[in-house]
């Protein structure tokens, strides 16, 4: 298990055509990777993540609690796959494409629970919750039913919180150190698409 890149993005407006309110909202979901594999840059990590990364909507992510947001490099080619179907174009999404600051590798949601600490490199972090999609997610995939899409594949990512700051370089190890195990990832996905009344997905 390793950490592939670490990404970081300003607000800035996001236009699309997938909700009836809005042509366009603030977003720091375009997120541009500022180490990885190929380029390893030592990144400064503070309690609300990544020195520098911005969000636009405080009340659904950042802050203590969503302070890093994370994603499998292992869900890529679900994404390819679709989003290439969809819009009758090749897609190859470049790291941080889903809004994530840590795209990592060998772990998954399935595998994931809340309150687990993760060590990535010299630094601790724990699990919190997963990355509930929206409108806005719509958009940036330019595909009205990516939100829904993300839902249903299980392939959601998760938050954590900062318990040590320091530098992280894209390479570091993961290892996970478990907590209760009482709810994974994967269950809190299953229980918000079976609550079926996600309104705000505007698919």
């Amino acid at each position: 298990m390793r950490l592939i890149s670490i990404s970081s993005g300003k607000v800035m407006p996001l236009f699309n055509s997938h909700h009836p309110n809005y042509s366009s909202v603030a977003s720091a979901i375009d997120k541009k990777s500022n180490s990885n594999l190929a380029t390893p840059t030592p990144i400064k990590i503070t309690r609300l993540g990544i020195a520098g990364d911005e969000q636009a909507d405080l009340s659904v992510h950042g802050g203590l609690e969503k302070a890093i947001y994370v994603y499998p490099i292992e869900h890529y080619a679900f994404w390819n796959e679709l989003l290439t179907r969809e819009t009758k174009k090749q897609v190859d999404l470049p790291l941080g494409a889903f809004g994530e600051n840590f795209t990592i590798e060998g772990l998954l949601e399935t595998e994931v629970y809340v309150g687990d600490r993760l060590q990535i490199g010299d630094l601790e972090f724990t699990v919190t919750k997963l990355r509930e999609p929206c409108f806005k997610f719509n958009a940036k995939m330019k595909h009205k039913g990516a939100a829904k899409a993300m839902l249903q594949s299980g392939f959601s990512g998760w938050y954590l919180r900062v318990n040590q700051m320091g530098m992280l370089t894209a390479g570091a190890e993961i290892a996970v150190f478990p907590g209760e195990r009482l709810t994974s990832i994967a269950d809190q996905n299953k229980a918000l698409f079976n609550r079926g009344n996600q309104t705000n997905l505007w698919d």
